[in-house]
C-alpha cells in the first residue's frame, strides 16, 4: 500500500502546473467533451506508466539498493527544482480534426508524457518498490486525480490557479520527499 499511496501522491504533486496539465486543459477547451478527453488521459497514462514502470524495474535488477535510493533522492531534487519552473505548451496539438478527442487525446498525451517529469518520476519509484502494477496505478492514478479536474475547470483553471504557487507547493513537497528518502527509504 505504501508504494502506492507514495506513487500517488508523488505525481499528483509533479503534475501540478505540468505540461500535460496544460494540455488537457487545451484540449478540454477545444473539444468540450470531458469524457473522451479524461478516456484519452487514462488510456495514454496506463501506456506511457506502465512501460516506464517496467523500464524502472528492470533497470533495478542491476543496481543496488543503496544506489537506487540515492537516484531516487536525485531524482525528488531534480523534481523538485522542475517543479519551480513553468512548463507551457508551445502550440495547441493539431490533431484534433484527424483524430477526434479521445485519438488526439490519447497521442498528444502519449507522445508529451515522453521525458516528462512524471514519466522520470515512475521509472524511479519502479526502480526503487519492484512492483511494476503498484507503481503504474498510483502514478496513473496521480495523474488523473490532477488532470481530471483541469478537464472540467478548462480554461477557468489556467486563468484563475495560481500556478506559480503551486508549482512552489509541488517543489516544497519533492524537496520534503528527497529528505525522508535519504533518512527513511
Amino acid at each position: 500500500m505504501e508504494t502506492f499511496l507514495f506513487s500517488l501522491g508523488a505525481i499528483a504533486f509533479a503534475e501540478i502546473g505540468d505540461k500535460t496539465q496544460l494540455l488537457a486543459i487545451v484540449l478540454a477547451a477545444r473539444f468540450r467533451k470531458p469524457l473522451p478527453v479524461i478516456l484519452g488521459i487514462l488510456a495514454a497514462t496506463l501506456t506511457n506508466h506502465s512501460l516506464a514502470a517496467l523500464f524502472g524495474s528492470l533497470a533495478s535488477d542491476w543496481l543496488s539498493a543503496d544506489v537506487l535510493r540515492w537516484v531516487l533522492v536525485g531524482s525528488f531534487v531534480a523534481m523538485g527544482v522542475w517543479a519551480l519552473l513553468p512548463d507551457k505548451l508551445d502550440a495547441e496539438p493539431r490533431m484534433f480534426a484527424r483524430f477526434g478527442a479521445f485519438g488526439a487525446t490519447v497521442v498528444s498525451f502519449f507522445l508529451i508524457e515522453m521525458g516528462d517529469k512524471t514519466q522520470i518520476a515512475t521509472i524511479a519509484l519502479a526502480a526503487r518498490y519492484h512492483s511494476v502494477v503498484l507503481v503504474t496505478a498510483g502514478t496513473t492514478l496521480g495523474m488523473m486525480a490532477a488532470d481530471v479536474p483541469a478537464v472540467y475547470l478548462g480554461d477557468v483553471a489556467a486563468s484563475k490557479l495560481p500556478l506559480k504557487l503551486m508549482r512552489l507547493i509541488a517543489a516544497l513537497i519533492f524537496f520534503a520527499l528527497a529528505t525522508a528518502a535519504v533518512f527513511i527509504i
